[in-house]
């Protein structure tokens, strides 16, 4: 069991949604991330300037309206992700992949800070080919900046399911307990060790 799973209890919900303009309002495109932790995740894009709404959920695997608990025990497939809504007028896909890539460890394989396994894998989820481009731009870079190979995958997206109501906005509805693991986890020191002042990546978009 994980720092995060001592703190859970049980609840389920489930939906299929789209991705991109269809599953969204006229005004606002959605983009699938995973850096493990989605609670974590959620925080970090909820800071984005531009950003209207961040669920937490599961996609990249085989087994239908996975729960919480199938997912994170392995074998359905799927990451644990946040499906971001922002408004492209006031935030574009280059920068959420910007402030993505500096709230993860790009180089950790099938984990991300203390959880372990093929859930909490780091992907990104393109839902077009210029999506999928730009991913692919983003990680190349990085690769070559830093010398070494980048771990986290690029997968066609196909289907979103959102996470349990519990595990929504769980940072804002459980703050002392979401503070606790995510100190114990060291999620913010390894984004240091590796980020520096990019952690986050608010402050050190262009």
């Amino acid at each position: 069991m994980t720092i995060r799973q001592s703190w859970l209890c049980i609840g389920l919900v489930v939906l299929a949604l789209p991705l991109g303009k269809a599953g969204a309002s006229e005004e606002t495109d959605r983009a699938v991330f995973g850096g493990g932790c989605f609670w974590c995740v959620e925080e970090a894009f909820d800071q984005v300037p531009g950003v209207v709404s961040t669920t937490s959920g599961f996609s990249g695997g085989h087994v239908e309206n996975p729960s919480y608990r199938e997912v994170v025990d392995g074998g359905t497939g799927h990451a644990e992700v946040v499906l971001v809504e922002y408004d492209p007028s006031a935030v574009d896909y280059v920068t959420l992949l910007h402030v993505f890539w500096r709230n993860i460890d790009p180089f950790a394989v099938d984990r991300q800070f203390c959880d372990v396994g093929e859930a909490y894998r780091s992907v990104i989820f393109p839902a077009s080919d210029e999506e999928r481009e730009l991913a692919e731009a983003s990680r190349d870079e990085l690769a070559e900046r830093f010398g070494r190979e980048i771990a986290t995958e690029i997968a066609p997206f196909e289907v979103f399911y959102p996470a349990e109501e519990y595990h929504q906005d769980y940072y804002r509805k459980n703050p002392v307990r979401y503070n606790f693991y995510k100190a114990a986890c060291g999620r913010e020191r390894r984004l240091e060790e590796v980020w520096g002042d990019e952690a986050g990546g608010l402050a050190s978009q262009g």
